[in-house]
């Protein structure tokens, strides 16, 4: 083995798996959704802000939509 290298020889090449990284972000969720998740994460063994990136993946992959119409409430 080499007592140093030198790796200004090395080529670079793209992340395969860039597009794969997850990104922080900030959110404002309420405290009983962040309770349920929490509660569901222990149970299962896992941290809870997977627990919300698997669920949340699960929607895109079953292409769920969900129905904001608020009901008893009139536009202006």
């Amino acid at each position: 083995m080499d007592a140093e290298y030198d790796f200004g020889k090395l080529k670079s090449r793209k992340n395969p798996y860039a597009s794969k990284l997850k990104k922080p972000v900030t959110m404002r969720l309420s405290e009983d959704v962040i309770n349920y998740f929490k509660e569901m994460a222990e149970e299962e063994g896992v941290p809870y802000q997977s627990l919300i990136n698997l669920y949340l993946r699960d929607c895109v992959s079953q292409h769920r939509k969900i129905d904001i119409s608020w009901k008893g409430l009139t536009k202006r």
